[in-house]
C-alpha cells in the first residue's frame, strides 16, 4: 500500500492509496497514513473510490472484531443466493455484488481524522481500516486530502 500523485498547494496535500484485497475482510492501513501525513496541524480527509468497500476506524488490538464486524455483516447483509435476499435485482456481478453496495451505503465511505503535529489524533486501540465487501480480490483506491498549517 503506497500513496502515489502527491501534491502540496498552500498547505494542502493530496494523494492516493491502493490497498489490495483478498476478498471480504478489514484491512488496516493506518501506517501508510501516518507516514505520509506532513508534520503538521491539519485535518486529514480520506475516501474510498468505489461503491462497494467502506472505510471505517475500529479497534486494531483484538483481531476478533475485525472478524465479528464482518460476520455481522455478513449475517445483516447476506448474499443473493440467500432466499431472504430474492428481491433484489442487481445481481449480474454475482450474489455479493449488491450485498456489497448496501453495507457501503449503511457505513461510512469517507473519515475526518485530526492531526497535530504530524500524529493522527486515533484513540489507542484505533486503526484506520478499508472494510472490503466483495469475495473476490481488489485494488480499493483511497483519496486522501490534508489541509493544515
Amino acid at each position: 500500500m503506497r500513496p502515489f500523485g502527491v501534491v502540496d498547494t498552500m498547505g494542502a496535500m493530496q494523494t492516493t492509496f491502493d490497498v489490495p484485497t483478498q476478498g471480504a475482510g478489514l484491512y488496516e492501513f493506518t501506517a501508510d497514513v501516518a507516514r505520509w501525513v506532513p508534520r503538521r496541524d491539519g485535518l486529514l480527509t480520506l475516501m474510498v473510490q468505489h461503491t462497494s468497500a467502506s472505510l471505517v476506524i475500529q479497534e486494531n488490538a483484538d483481531p476478533e472484531v475485525q472478524t465479528d464486524l464482518q460476520a455481522f455483516f455478513a449475517r445483516l447483509v447476506p448474499p443473493t443466493t440467500d432466499p431472504s435476499m430474492a428481491y433484489l435485482q442487481h445481481t449480474y456481478e454475482g450474489p455479493d455484488d449488491m450485498p456489497a453496495h448496501i453495507k457501503a451505503a449503511m457505513l461510512p465511505v469517507s473519515l475526518g481524522i485530526p492531526v497535530q503535529n504530524g500524529v493522527l489524533r486515533l484513540g489507542t486501540w484505533q486503526g484506520i481500516y478499508l472494510f472490503e465487501h466483495r469475495t473476490a480480490p481488489h485494488l480499493r483506491r483511497i483519496a486522501a486530502f490534508f489541509a493544515g498549517s
